[in-house]
């Protein structure tokens, strides 16, 4: 939306927040003699040194990552993954007690369980049986105190992508934040709406280096939006919420783009492989098609199955309580290894 105005639906505590300026904060340039921020001037216990507190704004971290993405260092933000921007959008945006975000199950859990611990109500507008968006029921739940819009494509845990046109008509017509999570788009043949944040102040992009990356155990996740809106995280976020090593392994795995795209290729083939092989089985009834690195499974007995492969020491997550996948269970795509031993696992099943 080229007229939204940010400051019409940003809460007035956060106009009016002094955040905490750190000592690496307020100080930019070159030093040899740091006795500002009471660190150990020793070292640290380990081999590399940590005893130095890391970039508060990750530059080095952003640069990179703007030469891979496209999009400027200062319509980035890097939290302590997905979940902390998560969690300042519903801070900065939602009065507790009187604002709703909007979610369209099924879909990733975070959105609600952060709206819950920010006393902010949660309007849900289930997906279609296609599983895209309803957007006439969407229209009808929108309502004044509606602050965001939570789209997840790939859809977690479906896998499919939602239409692009129908996010278009989101954008256009929500007077809000519309925040479109695509920790999956590596996997998937639709392109990232972060070519669009100039088209759409209001648009902000969640993407992780958790998935195709490999990093998920350093909790690197990434919101592209305007500077605007990058400034609002900035001004909430914890001093130093990404740690220096999580900060350095994350730069030095941003080198090997090659391998991440032979990985995800391999992904992609032993997704198409999996999904054939386990459609001989009598107990698959459906497998949905997916843009992710994971599979929607409908089956006849997703209990027993889960239970089967469990004891078997084979671990997949049970979706069939969740609304709209009813006897589905989802699965992530493994090796080649993984995957045989997946489906020989599934032959004994009786």
């Amino acid at each position: 939306m080229s007229n939204f105005n940010i400051q019409s639906i940003l809460r007035e505590n956060i106009k009016n927040l002094t955040p905490y300026s750190s000592a690496r904060h307020e100080y930019t340039g070159s030093a040899s003699v740091f006795l500002d921020a009471n660190e150990n001037p020793y070292g640290s216990a380990l081999k590399q040194n940590y005893n130095r507190y890391p970039d508060p704004f990750q530059e080095k971290l952003k640069t990179a990552l703007s030469k891979i993405k496209g999009v400027p260092p200062y319509n980035t933000f890097i939290g302590n993954g997905s979940d902390e921007a998560i969690d300042i959008l519903i801070r900065a945006f939602c009065r507790p007690g009187v604002d709703n975000i909007m979610v369209f199950p099924p879909t990733y859990g975070m959105y609600e369980v952060s709206a819950n611990i920010n006393d902010v109500e949660i309007k849900k507008v289930n997906l279609t049986p296609q599983y895209q968006l309803d957007l006439d029921s969407i229209a009808d739940t929108i309502d004044q105190n509606t602050k965001i819009i939570f789209l997840c494509s790939p859809n977690n845990p479906t896998g499919n992508s939602i239409f692009r046109e129908d996010i278009e008509i989101v954008l256009n017509n929500f007077n809000g934040i519309v925040v479109v999570d695509e920790a999956y788009i590596n996997y998937s043949r639709q392109k990232s709406f972060i070519q669009e944040l100039t088209e759409y102040g209001n648009l902000v992009v969640l993407q992780t280096l958790s998935k195709a990356w490999g990093l998920a155990g350093l909790r690197i996740g990434i919101a592209f939006a305007s500077q605007e809106i990058i400034d609002i995280f900035n001004r909430i976020k914890p001093p130093y919420n990404v740690n220096q090593a999580s900060q350095q392994l994350a730069l030095d795995a941003l080198t090997n783009i090659d391998q991440i795209n032979q990985w995800i290729r391999e992904t992609i083939d032993e997704r198409s492989l999996l999904v054939k092989n386990l459609l001989k089985f009598d107990f698959i009834e459906h497998v949905y098609p997916s843009d992710a690195n994971f599979i929607l499974v409908r089956t006849n007995n997703p209990l027993k199955i889960y239970q089967h492969l469990n004891q078997m020491g084979i671990i997949v997550r049970d979706r069939s309580k969740v609304s709209l996948c009813e006897g589905c269970l989802r699965i992530t795509i493994g090796t080649p290894e993984e995957n045989n031993r997946l489906l020989e696992v599934l032959k004994e099943f009786k």
